[in-house]
């Protein structure tokens, strides 16, 4: 129980000195003042040009060969796969499949 009184106590003083600090660090600090009208707007505008949101683009590429693409990389993705559980080593790992799958 003496310990726990103890460490409360020190715990307690710790806290008043934290404070005590920080009251004498913000005692020179001014209250902000009220912002002056039309500051803010040029503030805004000295940073960056106001935001305009871009027209909607159409997509360059047809959904039809970004699919094949993905169905391409899978299939060489397989191959790869199962070239390396066939014959498993360190080259087999890193190396390039150029082969097709059955599939």
């Amino acid at each position: 129980m003496l310990m726990f009184l103890s460490l409360f106590f020190m715990s307690l003083l710790a806290v008043a000195v934290c404070a005590a600090a920080f009251g004498l660090a913000t005692r020179g600090v001014e209250a902000p003042r009220e912002a002056q009208p039309g500051r803010a707007e040029a503030a805004a505008r000295f940073f960056a040009p106001p935001l305009v949101a871009p027209p909607p683009a159409e997509p360059r590429i047809p959904i039809a060969v970004l699919l094949s693409d993905i169905e391409r990389h899978v299939r060489l993705e397989q191959a790869a796969a199962e070239a390396f559980l066939e014959l498993p080593t360190r080259e087999a790992l890193h190396a390039r499949s150029t082969r097709q799958s059955a599939n």
